[in-house]
């Protein structure tokens, strides 16, 4: 039986249905072999050579493989139809080459499906080859690149610039589309424009809208009417006038489908549609291709193959009738930059299945559903409508107005979809009354609107990657990774669905821009996706793209190693200037200190790795305000990477922070002498930004001794932990024994009295039902005659037992608890003594009488 592996247990699931009991089928659970992180992975010193390392998890599912070829010698590689794939299938190969798993005589094949269906496995079982090595060597030269940029530059990141945490080939070049869309917003100036609209009325009384066109014969351009005093002129030009309508014309419009799904197309969609991130996204499809649903989900390609046509054909001739089968199939061309990874579009294995009739969990009923609505509407006749425009106007054509509508004469492929918006346009399809040319209108309303131009939107998830895609950076099998990355390193946070820098990603962008321009170009990075593209085609030599990278790369590091970290950040002040420093509005110094007068402002980086505006003349002057444009509001309240300082008390500074597990508030500062000042975490009721003296001192002064218990004399606590208020009864805080029972809020910390604590306590004891109370026993035995101390019968978990000291002993089953003597319990006690290694019983000795003391004998250690 012939070994075959897959990358997935999912995918070896469903294939291993489909090729029956003939065949072993393994998963490799992914890459099985990457480059250590570690200097030296990738040998620039000898013709690139990469040193590879088979990952521990991996360990065991290559042995699982090995294990299987020792009895069935042959191996069909199965992974994916892409470069990843390609590379997985490699990686094995040579892994199990040099455990001699795969000998002189192993038959070694690949075979390549791109839908996991029985017809497309078992032709692909047919058809095998081998290993494309091109297709490999642009996996290595990326791999290899990534990681020389990576373990290259993200030191200098590290040393110069303070709480950077990475950069990367392609996400630090993402990074920057979202810091320079964010600095054309900062920079945008909104304008003022107006327009005017009239509710007007045919001569049989129906209502319909127009937009003022022309004025003063002249056409009106959109920042002519700048003012509500223009706009109110137009109102009257208007209104002190007949109109009737001048031209009526009515055209006949189609519109087309839209072409089936690629990788990036179905990430937009399903980003519009249903709010789902890029790694969401393909995590679901990835599901589905599993599952034999749809076809692979990385792709750059939107070609159908010529039978799923057929099949989506006959699908909508059966649902919706020939009416909406067009007469000629459509046939699409990809348009995509660099379309290397060109398999067919995706779409489902099988037309005449709906998301209805797969019984398929939440996520993936949505996005299948999207994904087969697509590809039936792609295969469906054009929607046909009619587009009519109604110009109406003044004798003395000093004043025009424009209505248009459009009606849909026959739906087409909108029966069943259509593509979502990232923005939202405004298009006139209503319906227009019955019109006729020199119609008298009746002025019902004339209305003026104000407007104001906005600035370009921040990115969503969506409209990056459909970026991405036009400028060439990145590939399908890449898309989510970089956009999740760019957001786990917290150089961009996620505001609903848009994308916003973090101070960091904003210093970082900076610092790359200036002393690494080439590396985060747009062209660059395309250029060189193309020169990849060129190696899985063959068309290059993979080590010739990684010794012209790295001879220009290793350049531009070596030149940053003298740089000192002041030097940088005077430099990134520089170039953020009209950022952090806009002009004043009286044309003083926007970098002056505010506070002392004579200092100048500059950016500074905290050990958190955050940044801030503070004076130069630190620590004389403590002036700092949040990084950014100045902003008098957020200036109050904000607390700044150093702290904000709400007052002095006993002499020392109390500050409120924003630290890595959330704000906290400190007395004191950290010192050499005292690098653990006092701290206490500020609850998530209380602002932090709104937090005065009075409440941090309170907070400071916890936990809060009520007093001890009326009943045992332990102490009785009040605090705040993890988990928010509550009391402790135990001799303290950090004592991990005793009784925890909630408050019911933060003010009860430190209002809260005895009678209400005991209280609590008690209903926390009654409510666990005595947990934590000795046990009571069920008979008392007395004192042991020999040794003293209380002997009892007890009730296990296991049966009744007698318990002396920290003896425990079982009572046999021939003997009731009840009838159980003083006697029988002493040689229990004896025997569980013995055979656990503790000391048995002694009898206890009189005192005897004072003698001269004899030279002790040495102890003999029982076993």
């Amino acid at each position: 039986m012939p070994v075959v592996v897959v990358e997935s247990p999912a995918k070896a699931k469903t294939i291993n249905k489909y090729l029956g009991d003939n065949y072993t089928v393994l998963a490799s659970y992914g890459h099985v072999r990457d480059l250590p992180p570690k200097d030296g992975s990738v040998d620039t010193e000898h013709d690139f050579d990469m040193k590879w390392e088979v990952a521990s998890d991996s360990k065991k599912h290559v042995k699982a493989i090995a294990d299987a070829l020792k009895n069935d010698n042959e191996l069909i590689l199965a992974t994916d139809p892409d470069r990843e794939g390609e590379a997985i299938s490699w990686h094995l190969q040579e892994t199990l080459t040099a455990r001699k798993s795969i000998k002189k005589d192993t038959p070694v094949s690949r075979v390549v499906f791109n839908a996991i269906t029985k017809a497309a496995v078992t032709e692909a079982m047919k058809n095998p080859r081998q290993v494309d090595m091109p297709l490999v060597e642009a996996y290595l030269a990326r791999r290899a690149l990534d990681y020389l940029v990576g373990f290259n530059l993200s030191p200098v990141l590290w040393r110069k610039l303070p709480g950077a945490k990475s950069a990367g080939r392609v996400q630090s070049v993402t990074l920057r589309l979202i810091v320079e869309r964010e600095m054309e917003i900062e920079a945008f100036r909104a304008r003022e424009y107006w327009t005017v609209k009239a509710l007007l009325a045919t001569p049989r009384g129906q209502e319909f809208e127009a937009r003022l066109v022309t004025l003063a014969g002249d056409k009106l351009e959109k920042f002519d009417l700048s003012d509500g005093t223009r706009a109110e002129m137009a109102v009257q030009a208007i209104t002190s006038r007949d109109l009737s309508v001048t031209s009526v014309e009515a055209k006949p419009a189609t519109r087309n489908p839209s072409a089936p799904f690629m990788t990036s197309t179905l990430q937009q969609e399903a980003s519009r549609k249903f709010g789902m991130g890029a790694r969401q996204t393909m995590s679901t499809a990835q599901r589905l291709y599993e599952a034999g649903h749809i076809t692979y989900m990385r792709t750059d390609g939107i070609d159908m193959a010529p039978e799923a046509v057929t099949m989506a054909r006959d699908a909508i001739k059966e649902r919706f009738g020939a009416d909406y089968v067009p007469g000629e199939p459509r046939i699409y061309k990809n348009k995509a930059k660099n379309a290397q990874e060109a398999h067919e579009c995706i779409r489902p294995t099988d037309m005449t299945r709906d998301a209805a009739s797969l019984k398929l969990e939440s996520d993936q009923a949505k996005l299948y559903d999207l994904i087969w609505k697509r590809t039936l509407a792609c295969q469906m006749a054009s929607a046909r409508m009619e587009r009519t425009t109604v110009e109406v106007g003044s004798k003395d054509s000093q004043v025009g107005l424009r209505a248009t509508g459009q009606v849909v004469l026959f739906d087409g492929f909108l029966r069943v979809y259509e593509e979502g918006r990232d923005d939202v346009v405004d298009e006139d399809d209503k319906r227009l009354p019955q019109i006729s040319e020199g119609d008298k209108m009746d002025k019902r309303a004339v209305t003026p609107e104000q407007h104001f131009t906005q600035p370009p939107p921040r990115y969503t998830e969506a409209t990056l990657v459909k970026r991405m895609e036009e400028l060439g950076i990145g590939r399908p099998s890449t898309y989510a990774s970089i956009v999740t990355t760019i957001q786990d390193r917290e150089y961009v946070r996620r505001e609903g669905q848009r994308l916003i820098p973090e101070d960091k990603g904003r210093l970082v962008t900076a610092f790359l821009e200036n002393y690494f321009r080439r590396y985060i170009g747009y062209d660059f990075t395309a250029d060189l996706e193309d020169q990849l593209d060129k190696v899985s085609a063959a068309d290059a030599n993979y080590k010739d793209v990684l010794g012209r990278f790295w001879r220009d790369f290793s350049a531009a590091i070596a030149e940053t190693s003298e740089l000192r970290i002041t030097e940088v950040l005077e430099k990134i002040n520089e170039v953020l200037e009209p950022h952090l420093f806009p002009p004043t509005e009286d044309g003083s110094d926007p970098r002056l200190c505010p506070h002392c007068g004579a200092g100048r402002l500059s950016m500074r980086t905290a050990r958190s790795g955050g940044a801030f505006i503070g004076c130069s003349n630190y620590p004389e002057c403590r002036y700092t305000r949040p990084f950014g444009p100045p902003d008098p509001e957020a200036e109050a309240s904000a607390i700044p990477p150093d702290g904000k300082l709400l007052g002095t008390d006993q002499g020392e500074e109390i500050r409120v922070f924003k630290g890595r597990f959330g704000p906290y508030v400190q007395r004191g500062e950290v010192t050499e002498e005292n690098k653990k000042p006092p701290r206490q975490s500020i609850p998530k009721e209380w602002p932090p930004e709104e937090l005065e003296l009075e409440r941090a001192l309170m907070l400071l002064s916890l936990p809060r001794e009520i007093g001890p218990h009326p009943e045992d004399g332990v102490m009785v606590w009040s605090n705040i932990g993890r988990y928010g208020p509550y009391l402790k009864h135990a001799e303290s805080t950090s004592h991990r024994g005793g009784t925890n029972a909630n408050l019911e809020n933060i003010e009860e910390v430190f209002t809260v009295g005895m009678n209400r604590a005991v209280q609590l306590l008690a209903e926390k004891v009654a409510s666990r039902g005595g947990r934590g109370q000795a046990a009571k026993p069920l008979r008392e035995l007395g004192e042991h005659p020999e040794a003293g101390g209380a002997v009892n019968v007890m009730k296990g978990k296991y049966g009744p037992y007698v318990k002396w000291e920290k003896i425990n002993a079982t009572i046999p089953d021939t003997i009731a608890p009840e009838d159980l003597t003083m006697a029988q319990a002493i040689t229990l006690i004896d025997e569980r003594a013995a055979k656990s290694g503790k000391k048995k019983p002694v009898a206890k000795k009189k005192p005897a009488a004072k003698k001269k003391a004899a030279p002790k004998k040495p102890a003999v250690k029982k076993a």
